[in-house]
C-alpha cells in the first residue's frame, strides 16, 4: 500500500508531518509512503534518521498553499504546490489515498477539481468520527464542506454515512439521525422539513430528528446536517469541552484538599477522558470523491498524522470507495434532483468552499 502525504500542509509542517510518517512506517512494515513538498527541507529532516529508504519516496514540489488564499484560485495558479502535485499524482491511480493537513478549502476544492466526484454524488462531504460517552463513535456528515445544501445533498450524505459505518465498523443497520432543533418531525428549518420525508423513504435506518445535546449520547451512528450546522455543532462541542476541562482543572488546584482529591482521581479521570480523545481518529475523510482523501486537522502533530495515515489504510483495505459507489448507484432520485447532480465541478467547488473553516 502506497499513501501520499502532503508534507507542507498544516501549522506544524513539515516537521511534525515527517515525524508522523516515520512512526507510521515503523508501525506498518509493508506500508509505503510518498512525501510531497520541498525536497531539500524534507531531506534535511530525514538526515540521520533510521528508516527503510525503499519505503519512503519524495516527490518534489516548490510551492505551498497558505490558509488565507482563495481555495479555487490557489489550486489553479499554484500548480507546483505540495497539495496540487499530490492530488495530480493521486489521480493517476498509482496510490491508495492521501493525507493533508493543509487549508480545508484548498483540499476540498482541489479534490473536487482534480479528482472528481463519484458517480451519482451531488456533493462530497467532510465526515469526522466523534467519540461518544459509551466508548463508541458517531459520524458527523457534513462538518463544513457545504455551507448551503438542498435536500438531495443531505440524502446523499445519509447514504454515504450509513455505508461508511457499515463498511468500516460492521454495523448492520446504522442509526441515521437528522440534526434539528427538536425530535418532532414538524420541527426544523425549511431544509430539515423537506429532507425528513425523503430520508423516511430511503433504504436506511432513519431514526428521525436529533437535538445537538444528544450528539455524543451513543444513541446514533450517523448525524446528517449541512456543513453550516455541522461546523457549528463541532466547534460548539470543542469549546464546551475546553471550558469544562479548564473549570475542572481550576477547581482541582484551588486548595490543598482539592489537590489531594485530584491526585486520587487522576487515574479514573484519565480513563474517562481517553474516551473523548479525537486524536485517535486522525482526520476527517472526504466522502464522495473518486479517490481516498483524509483531511487532517490544521494543527495536527505526529500522532494525528499517524492516525490519518492509518485511516486511509483502513478505508483502502475495506474497499470503501467500491461500497460507496454501489450504494449510490442503487439510490433513486427524481427528475428535479438529477438536475442537482449535473452541476459542473467548478460550480460545485465555488458553491461549497466559499466559506471554509479550518
Amino acid at each position: 500500500m502506497n499513501i501520499l502525504v502532503d508534507a507542507f500542509g498544516g501549522d506544524n509542517a513539515p516537521d511534525e508531518i515527517v515525524k508522523g510518517v516515520l512512526v507510521a512506517l515503523y508501525k506498518h512494515p509493508t506500508l509505503q509512503i510518498t512525501l510531497v513538498g520541498k525536497q531539500d527541507k524534507i531531506e534535511s529532516l530525514l538526515a540521520e534518521k533510521s528508516y527503510d529508504h525503499e519505503r519512503l519516496t519524495i516527490i518534489p514540489a516548490t510551492e505551498v498553499i497558505d490558509c488565507d488564499e482563495a481555495p479555487v484560485n490557489a489550486i489553479r495558479t499554484k500548480k507546483d504546490s505540495s497539495l496540487v502535485v499530490a492530488l495530480d499524482k493521486l489521480k493517476t491511480g498509482e496510490f491508495d489515498g492521501m493525507v493533508s493537513a493543509g487549508s480545508t478549502g484548498a483540499v476540498l476544492s482541489g479534490a473536487v477539481l482534480k479528482l472528481g466526484r463519484l458517480q451519482h454524488v451531488s456533493r462530497p462531504a467532510l465526515a469526522p468520527l466523534l467519540p461518544t460517552q459509551n466508548g463508541g463513535r458517531v459520524l458527523l456528515i457534513d462538518c463544513g464542506a457545504n455551507m448551503d445544501c438542498k435536500p438531495i445533498n443531505l440524502c446523499h450524505f445519509a447514504l454515504m454515512g450509513s455505508t461508511f459505518m457499515k463498511t468500516m465498523f460492521g454495523i448492520e443497520t446504522p442509526r441515521v439521525a437528522l440534526l434539528s432543533v427538536g425530535v418532532e418531525s414538524a420541527k426544523g428549518n425549511q431544509l430539515v422539513l423537506e429532507t425528513y420525508p425523503m430520508l423516511q423513504k430511503m433504504d436506511i435506518n432513519f431514526v428521525g430528528n436529533m437535538e445537538a445535546r444528544d450528539a455524543l449520547s451513543g444513541d446514533y451512528d450517523v448525524i446528517v446536517t449541512d456543513g453550516f450546522g455541522g461546523n457549528i455543532l463541532l466547534k460548539g462541542m470543542e469549546g464546551s469541552a475546553k471550558m469544562l476541562l479548564g473549570a475542572m482543572k481550576g477547581a482541582m488546584l484551588s486548595s490543598f484538599k482539592s489537590k489531594m482529591g485530584a491526585l486520587l482521581l487522576k487515574k479514573s479521570l484519565k480513563a474517562q477522558l481517553k474516551k473523548f480523545d479525537y486524536e485517535q481518529y486522525g482526520g476527517s475523510p472526504l466522502l464522495g470523491t473518486k479517490q481516498l482523501v483524509v483531511k487532517a486537522h490544521g494543527s495536527s502533530k505526529a500522532k494525528q498524522i499517524v492516525s490519518a495515515i492509518e485511516q486511509v489504510m483502513g478505508f483502502a483495505q475495506n474497499h470503501l470507495l467500491d461500497r460507496l459507489g454501489e450504494a449510490l448507484s442503487n439510490f433513486k432520485s427524481d427528475e428535479s434532483n438529477e438536475q442537482t447532480l449535473e452541476q459542473t465541478p467548478v460550480e460545485q467547488v465555488q458553491s461549497t468552499t466559499s466559506n471554509q473553516v479550518d
